[in-house]
């Protein structure tokens, strides 16, 4: 199943973030640095936030990406929601592999680039680490201002922690993109 980012889940899972804590939004754009108005549009589904949006609410909240985009509590393979693709129009394809599982502190992403596309991505909270598996074409991850070149079936565990980035050369790449956690999140997801 591929779709755009769906704004009405998005919403829901912000609200739902939001309200477990009990911050006003004032308080959720101090946490996460997305604007007042950004955080209001995006829970009345009149916004659809980019990734890199997303990557800064999961930031401040101190959560991983998959409790806003995916059906983390899912376990069932058969479920189709559970290992859709989500395009963020002018981005990557992300999809979601196996949502964060809090005993693991780990989640996995399937991400598509086209040839050769870029994404960076900022620094995830601190001690988070990166882990990429080449499964098509050839990947560089940019990181400590360094590309490291990458073929199909060959990957990376790197600190995810400083701005890093990912550039696909002439035939695109696709890749497993494994996000791991120092310590389990502050929410349930």
């Amino acid at each position: 199943m591929d779709s755009a980012v769906e704004s009405g889940e998005v919403t829901l899972k912000l609200r739902e973030v939001r309200a477990a804590t009990g911050l006003s939004l004032s308080k959720a754009a101090e946490l996460t640095g997305v604007s007042k108005a950004m955080l209001g549009q995006i829970e009345r589904g009149e916004s659809s936030p980019t990734i890199a949006t997303l990557w800064k609410i999961a930031k401040g909240f101190q959560l991983p990406l998959s409790a806003l985009i995916g059906p983390a509590s899912l376990r069932d393979p058969a479920d189709e929601r559970l290992f859709r693709t989500v395009t963020f129009p002018g981005s990557i394809k992300v999809k979601i592999v196996f949502p964060f599982d809090p005993m693991l502190g780990a989640e996995t992403f399937h991400v598509t680039l086209a040839p050769g596309q870029s994404y960076e991505s900022a620094a995830h909270a601190s001690g988070v680490t990166e882990e990429v598996f080449v499964l098509h074409g050839a990947l560089e991850i940019l990181r400590d201002g360094d590309c490291v070149p990458l073929r199909t079936e060959q990957g990376l565990r790197f600190a995810a922690d400083l701005p890093h980035g990912y550039r696909s050369g002439a035939e695109g790449a696709a890749f497993l993109n494994m996000h791991h956690y120092p310590q389990q999140t502050g929410l349930p997801v």
